[in-house]
């Protein structure tokens, strides 16, 4: 009989975490993961108490990300910039068994289930919901909760992927979705847009603000920001107060570059100047 995990331990912050320390942290504990599916992680739930979005930090991530300038309630994708301070003290941590360079957004599921707004105050939890084998490694699943005094407002699961050899020797076919979506808009990306959008969301990744750290990592270019192109594409397709949102990150986007914001009903994708599928996803009203 298999033992049972224990029990999460909560921990309870008094104030959101410095994420360059924590990424420094993780870049030099990196070497020493073993990734593995069976590999222990961390059982603690991250709280943050009484959070308030800061006003000129949320202002700056709307006008990067294409959301209406003003808005009275969070952008559908704010709250996890909140949680990704946590996220990262999670994944940086000792006990984490992933390396964090090198880590990939693979997709991130969130249910807003009524509208969040701005100027309110929030209890933030987050914790890593286990691991799973992937056909290029490991992923970690992270989730985030976000509820205003005993109601859970807004919920997300992302993934993230660990690239390393595992017994799948075979590379299987994936059906490119996306394709048949009508094209509603080419966006022109400038050579910025990484730096721009972790000013405005404290996520400076190396591979997104310059040429020459992206290219340690194997990118030609910098690369824009997965959580970027869903926020981007959320904010031309819309989402109600009550919804469900979904997006699979296929492919990175080169900066500068070309892409193509395609939607149809629900459905919407991300496509670049040769038809390639950068990013699919799905809008459900509640």
């Amino acid at each position: 009989m298999a033992p049972t995990p224990p029990e999460p331990a909560e921990t309870v912050l008094s104030r959101s975490p410095s994420l360059a320390p924590l990424l420094a942290r993780g870049a030099v504990l990196s070497p020493f993961r073993r990734p593995g599916p069976a590999a222990a992680h961390p059982r603690t739930r991250l709280v943050l108490p009484g959070l308030r979005p800061d006003p000129a930090r949320l202002a700056a991530y709307a006008r990067v990300c294409g959301f209406p300038a003003g808005a009275d309630t969070l952008p559908v994708t704010y709250p996890h910039v909140l949680g990704f301070p946590l996220a990262m003290r999670l994944m940086s941590a000792r006990d984490f068994p992933l390396p964090l360079l090198g880590l990939v957004h693979t997709s991130i599921g969130i249910t807003r289930h009524r509208a969040t707004p701005s100027a309110a105050s929030y209890d933030l939890t987050v914790y890593v919901d286990g691991l799973a084998p992937h056909r290029r490694g490991t992923e970690a699943a992270v989730v985030t909760h976000l509820r205003a005094g005993d109601d859970l407002v807004w919920e997300s699961r992302s993934t993230y992927l660990a690239r390393h050899r595992t017994a799948h020797t075979e590379e299987r076919a994936r059906t490119e979705q996306g394709v048949d979506l009508p094209a509603v808009e080419e966006w022109q990306l400038p050579g910025d847009l990484g730096r721009r959008y972790g000013a405005a969301s404290g996520d400076r990744n190396p591979i997104h603000l310059h040429p020459l750290t992206a290219r340690l990592f194997g990118f030609p270019r910098a690369i824009a920001h997965g959580m970027w192109t869903v926020a981007r594409c959320l904010a031309a397709h819309g989402v109600p107060d009550a919804a469900e949102v979904r997006a699979d990150f296929r492919a990175p986007v080169l900066l500068p570059g070309t892409v193509t914001y395609a939607a149809d009903g629900g459905r919407f994708a991300l496509r670049g100047s040769r038809g390639r599928v950068h990013l699919t996803g799905a809008v459900t009203s509640l």
